[in-house]
């Protein structure tokens, strides 16, 4: 049976998951304000509604990749949102990265509309997203977290449902701590290996497969050593998770000092105007105000 999915937010996010779901056979049908974003989708054999309320009229699931709990809440609540057009008893699927208190209210207020929600953020990025390999924590009622995956098997090949509504944004959390502390980690031990003369581009082989291995080990360091620094994310959206994970440590009274570190150093390069850079652009910040003038 095909799915009929409605996508709203067609961004670098949105689009690859949008990508992979028309290529695996799904009915997809989608919404975003930047109409180039949408067309090439179309182009890939989608369809395209003039409003979310359109897009979730001809769906049985709404998947929704967004920015921010506000921009979440407008496209579902607002005028012309998803909430006018979706019938009773439609699955909302946000994958979205948000708080999880937010997401535990919008979850209330989609079940008072006769709506269904799963908060199902992601790890992976574009990249895993086009080969369907997306790792998903799931945060949601267990039955609508198994209709979810009808859908989000298309685009992941690891899915766990981790609790009530908000769980999954809570686990994304955590991971972006860990991932956030790796990055850093990595572009640090690069700088060393380049100052101290060694080549730091044989040292993820080099440590394959012991305790310091890592994917962002593998990955990022001969794209640090390369000042590689092509897109797959944003050092300002790794902000935005370090600053949730912040909030949550408080109201939990959690002791999170390696992440306080890691988040200024983010919010240094941000306000450097690196924010729109990819992880990266971490070897920015070991650049210091003369290196480049002592060598």
């Amino acid at each position: 049976m095909t799915n009929k999915v409605a996508l709203i937010g067609a961004g670098a996010m949105g689009g690859a998951i949008g990508t992979r779901l028309v290529e695996t056979g799904n009915e997809l049908i989608v919404f975003d304000l930047d109409k180039d974003k949408v067309r090439e989708l179309v182009d890939r054999g989608a369809k395209t509604a003039a409003s979310a309320a359109e897009a979730a009229s001809a769906s049985d699931y709404v998947i929704l990749s967004l920015n921010s709990p506000k921009i979440v809440r407008m496209a579902v609540f607002g005028t012309g949102g998803v909430a006018e057009g979706a019938k009773p008893g439609t699955l909302i699927i946000d994958m979205s990265s948000i708080d999880p208190e937010a997401t535990k209210a919008l979850a209330s207020d989609a079940a008072e509309k006769g709506l269904r929600w799963v908060d199902s953020p992601l790890s992976g990025g574009a990249p895993k997203a086009l080969i369907g390999q997306l790792t998903l924590m799931a945060g949601g009622k267990e039955q609508d977290v198994a209709d979810a995956h009808r859908v989000l098997q298309h685009v992941s090949s690891n899915y766990t449902h981790m609790g009530p509504p908000g769980a999954g944004q809570t686990t994304k959390l955590i991971n972006q701590v860990l991932c956030g502390l790796n990055f850093l980690a990595v572009a640090e031990a690069t700088q060393l290996a380049l100052d101290a003369g060694v080549d730091a581009a044989k040292i993820p082989q080099a440590l394959k497969g012991g305790r310091a291995d890592s994917a962002i080990l593998q990955e990022y360091m001969p794209r640090f050593v390369a000042k590689d620094y092509r897109r797959t994310g944003r050092i300002d959206n790794m902000v935005k998770d370090l600053n949730g994970a912040q909030d949550l440590a408080r109201r939990t009274n959690t002791a999170m000092p390696l992440t306080a570190t890691c988040a200024e150093v983010h919010r240094m390069l941000t306000a450097a105007g690196l924010g729109g850079e990819d992880q990266a652009a971490l070897m920015e910040f070991f650049k210091g105000p003369t290196r480049d003038i002592v060598q």
